[in-house]
């Protein structure tokens, strides 16, 4: 782009042309006062506090909406510019309310600020009162909106950053203000609570609504969010010690820049929650009793010893935790392999479809950063099972502007989710019918000759016996499958033909029947199409847990060691036995479902917990609780005290994120780090801490002593880790070396096509006619251990209604808000209903994580290795209106 010069304040400055007065000036160093701009917003020039006079025309202008021009000599504190900036903030000042020391904007007060740098103290003009009524209806913003001074940031904000359009301007001239349509209350419109508005509003007109603390934090900690894998970056509020704010932190380069969602902004209150552990505890004749770490400890590590050597290693089990940090998920499972001598280790990862992926990146060779700036830079992205407005919204927020910005956009899911209003295409199939379409999309890529042949020649193997195998496949037996006209799928093709694809598989191809199958072709299809190793193109898989990678790479699975080494190689076997000094067993171990099931033989004697909660995150509880109850000893070592924690015969205290330092690995492959802002409650300790001192108890060596000392072997030891130990907070995993395709030599492994794959059907069953979508609604993730406790969202009115489509509503004679019993052959549960006229007849949508995650009561114990496996995301059951079952059972009693 071209270059020009200017002068700005006496300073020579260059900059591209086109380039904002405002911002070549930042660029030189030099600030220039404003309201209503923010870099990450299109330019808007409503508060005019940036104005500039151009010496040569002796016209004064909005700075952020003035390109620059070669020649020109501007001053930003000139006489002129000077009274009209003071003009304009005491207009302001006139029509604002006199309640500053009340205000919870305090001293971050934009408006407070610029008129003290301005050296306004009392206006001198004529009070203009615009009285505003506070709204505060909902748990989570308060509206003042007599402070408002419309800067238009928080509309804007909502339409360019998140893409909802809940609020707009409303009413003309003096009167206007923003607001929603009609002006109805925030919980009645579109809003999803995200608090993009309140980040971003520079007054007190929009704020968190804090019920323990009023005021201004003492002081702003950077940290990272522990709930989705997105890995947003926080801005902590603390005040007497206690995390009182969250909001989105003002570094550069983060994944949510200015944005959050209603989580990350406003349920991080569940780390105040009254259910916190703040004591160790053992069980004592039947009940809990608080002792001293050294005891709990102790009796950890004598028990566990004890059982070690009278039942052997393999008696002892170890699920760890996608919610933990990578340091202290590699300390875990160090204990259970080097320390016990068991690889029964896993994590919740498992539920959230690791087992899924693990070939797919097998077949890459390894995990790649995958920026979410890239999708904008895609040629068209698939999204296949991914409600990401719900499970990842700031994920969703980079998607819904690249399709704004002009990238096709191809939606494929059985409902009609908020994507579908920003796609281009939406292919409505049946449940569990993904693969089944991938297989048909790509066998119309092969018809068409649309396959990129130079790519596919340089990078991939097993072309051939791929493509003849694909040639045999019934396209439109495949779409009646699918539930589709054939015609839609050659829509889809046309739409991404010739184009660099980023797919995003979400919990609804991951967790589904056969999804390890389904993300197989998947990969195919990119392989076909010369999208994987392109910029912004590639397979971008949706994580739900925040550390979700980083535990996978830690090697708290049972089947791998840290870096992924599989346990069955035994080159990785005797690299990691020389660093720990011990003998390391070739033996997959036990994942989380083969754990319960030795527990209900008795094989399994002890197990220990950190950072889950099986006892509600994994299906049929009944079950789950009485294997539990046949261990001999259950270890939990959490922050809340859970179902799973009060069943335990030891429970340890840990800290949460916020309370002490460590790193997550997003799923864009950031690692993070990050520093305590607060301290642990009471007698809480760090997990990683906890985890040093026990290893040290059950005679496992020198202790760490440090994070440094454990990242620093992480980094010696895990290649894609390397940059772990550096001074940056924020590094990236490395990708795959020797082995990745893409070299630069040409010299790497190339990537095999998968055999051509198919997945039975389910069987109709008479007796359960309704096909149940387990998935997740935006205020509550994962069970909802940590979301249940967050006041905020308790206070909430929304309690998981299941969705019924309008159809089976008329049939069942229901309306909104009825309760009815939904009945699969595991279990049931009773909720209310909404009608969605956006359902297919025969489904039902059931969020998960409410009443306790009862949802999880319709699906089976069964895990994904057995060839019955149903999914953890669909099931068949029956849908009863309470009153009318009640009818029937009273009937049947006479």
């Amino acid at each position: 782009m071209e270059q020009i010069t200017l002068t700005i304040d006496g300073k020579r400055v260059a900059c591209d042309a086109g380039t904002s007065l405002m911002d070549a000036a930042e660029g030189a160093g030099i600030r220039i006062p404003t309201l209503c701009h923010h870099p990450e917003l299109k330019p808007f020039g409503a508060c005019r506090i940036c104005l500039v006079e151009d010496e040569k025309s002796g016209r004064v202008m909005a700075s952020c909406v003035t390109p620059a021009a070669a020649g020109m000599t501007v001053h930003t504190r000139s006489e002129r510019v000077m009274k009209h900036r003071r003009n304009i903030v005491r207009l302001m000042m006139a029509e604002h309310p006199e309640s500053c020391i009340v205000c919870n904007k305090g001293n971050r007060c934009q408006l407070r600020g610029l008129a003290a740098d301005l050296g306004i103290g009392e206006t001198g003009l004529h009070p203009m009162p615009n009285y505003r009524p506070l709204e505060q209806a909902n748990p989570f913003i308060v509206r003042d909106l007599s402070k408002c001074i419309l800067c238009g940031k928080c509309i804007r904000a909502d339409h360019e950053l998140v893409g909802v359009g809940a609020i707009d301007y409303n009413l003309r001239g003096f009167r206007s203000r923003p607001a929603t349509v009609h002006n109805l209350d925030l919980q009645q419109s579109n809003c999803t609570f995200c608090g993009a508005c309140v980040s971003m509003c520079p007054t007190g007109a929009l704020s968190t609504k804090i019920n323990s603390y009023v005021g201004t934090p003492e002081r702003e900690v950077d940290s990272v969010c522990g709930f989705c894998g997105v890995g947003c970056s926080l801005a902590l509020g603390v005040a007497a010690e206690r995390v009182v704010e969250a909001g989105p932190c003002r570094l550069p380069g983060t994944v949510n820049g200015a944005t959050l969602c209603v989580r990350g902004h406003f349920a991080e209150d569940f780390l105040n929650s009254p259910d916190r552990l703040v004591h160790p505890t053992v069980l004592k004749d039947g009940e809990r009793q608080s002792v001293s770490w050294d005891e709990a400890l102790n009796e950890t590590a004598g028990r566990l010893m004890d059982i070690g050597k009278q039942s052997g290693p393999q008696s002892i089990a170890f699920y760890g935790s996608s919610k933990c940090t990578s340091e202290e998920n590699y300390l875990f499972q160090k204990i259970a392999r080097a320390v016990v001598g068991t690889n029964n280790v896993d994590n919740g990862g498992t539920l959230w479809g690791r087992w899924a992926l693990g070939s797919v990146y097998r077949r890459l060779g390894g995990v790649s950063p995958h920026p979410f700036s890239g999708l904008g830079r895609a040629d068209a992205v698939l999204v296949l099972g991914a409600d990401l407005t719900h499970t990842a919204p700031v994920q969703g927020y980079h998607l819904k502007r690249a399709a704004s910005g002009g990238v096709p956009l191809l939606v494929v899911d059985p409902r009609k989710t908020d994507l579908v209003f920003h796609a281009d295409q939406w292919l409505q199939l049946r449940p569990g019918a993904d693969l089944e379409l991938i297989n048909a999309l790509a066998a119309l890529f092969l018809k068409r000759n649309a396959v990129d042949m130079p790519f596919v020649e340089q990078f991939t193997r097993g072309f051939e016996a791929y493509r003849e195998e694909m040639i045999q496949v019934d396209v439109q037996g495949a779409a009646d499958v699918a539930g589709l006209d054939i015609s839609a799928l050659e829509k889809a093709a046309d739409l991404l033909a010739g184009k660099k694809i980023a797919a995003l598989a979400g919990q609804g191809i991951l967790r589904q029947r056969g999804g390890d199958r389904a993300m197989d072709a998947l990969l195919n299809f990119l392989l076909l199409t010369g999208s994987v190793g392109r910029n912004g193109a590639g397979l971008y898989a949706v994580s739900k847990e925040n550390n979700f990678h980083g535990a996978w790479d830690m090697g708290t699975v049972p089947e791998a060691l840290p870096g992924r080494g599989p346990l069955s190689d035994e080159a990785v076997r005797r690299s990691w036995e020389r660093v720990w000094g011990t003998r390391i067993s070739p033996d997959a171990g036990l994942n989380i479902f083969r754990m319960i099931e030795e527990a209900e033989r008795g094989n399994l004697k002890a197990l220990v917990v950190m950072g889950e909660n099986p006892l509600r995150a994994l299906p049929n509880p009944d079950r789950v609780r009485r294997a539990l109850e046949r261990l001999e000893f259950l270890v939990v070592q959490d922050i809340l005290d859970t179902e799973t924690a009060r069943m335990a015969h030891v429970a340890l205290p840990g800290a949460a994120f916020s309370e002490k330092g460590g790193s997550f690995t997003s799923m864009e492959g950031r690692i993070q780090r990050f520093e305590p802002a607060v301290s642990p409650p009471g007698h809480a300790r760090p997990d990683w801490q906890i985890l040093d001192a026990l290893a040290a108890a059950m005679g496992g060596g020198k202790p760490y002593g440090s994070l440094q000392a454990v990242r620093k072997e992480i980094g010696r030891h895990v290649p894609a880790y390397s940059g772990m130990t550096e001074a940056k907070d924020r590094t990236w995993v490395r990708g795959p070396d020797a082995a990745t395709p893409f070299r630069s030599d040409g010299q790497g492994e190339r990537i095999p096509f998968s055999p051509l794959a198919h997945v039975e059907p389910v069987k109709p069953d008479e007796a359960y006619p309704v096909t149940a979508i387990l998935g997740s609604e935006r205020y509550h993730l994962g069970s909802g251990t940590r979301t249940s406790r967050s006041a905020r969202i308790r206070d909430l009115p929304a309690r998981g209604e299941a969705a019924v489509s309008e159809t089976d509503a008329g049939e069942l004679r229901l309306h909104d808000g009825d309760t009815v019993r939904i009945t699969s052959a595991a279990g049931f549960l009773e909720r209310r209903i909404r009608v969605d006229r956006g359902l297919d007849q025969g489904l039902v949508f059931i969020p998960a994580a409410f009443s306790g995650n009862d949802a999880r009561n319709l699906l089976p114990l069964t895990s994904f290795e057995e060839r019955d496996f149903p999914g953890w995301n669909t099931c068949s059951v029956r849908i009863e209106k309470t009153e009318v079952r009640r009818q029937k059972t009273e009937d049947r009693g006479q």
